[in-house]
């Protein structure tokens, strides 16, 4: 995941240093193409493919946990009911 991020980074730098030496550009063009084909695009795809990170270690508890705050040991098992043949 991030192999891609850094050649999106490296081909964005290049858009950037040939808008720069271009005999029509700029510098602050230069600057723009960077944020907006760079850093913008790649931010949101990074932060996207980041969130099972984020939110995930929530999403593993116990739902009794959640539910009561998990403060105490576990209730004794219900005996199996025994079935009439």
């Amino acid at each position: 995941m991030y192999l891609v991020a850094i050649a999106w980074f490296y081909v964005a730098l290049l858009m950037a240093a040939a808008e720069a030496t271009s005999t029509q550009g700029s510098l602050l063009g230069a600057c723009i193409t960077f944020v907006l084909y760079g850093l913008l695009p790649i931010s949101i795809v990074l932060y996207v493919m980041g969130a099972r990170y984020r939110g995930g270690r929530s999403r593993r508890t116990p739902a009794s946990a959640q539910r009561d705050g998990g403060d105490h040991p576990p209730a004794q098992p219900l005996p199996p009911v025994r079935e009439e043949p």
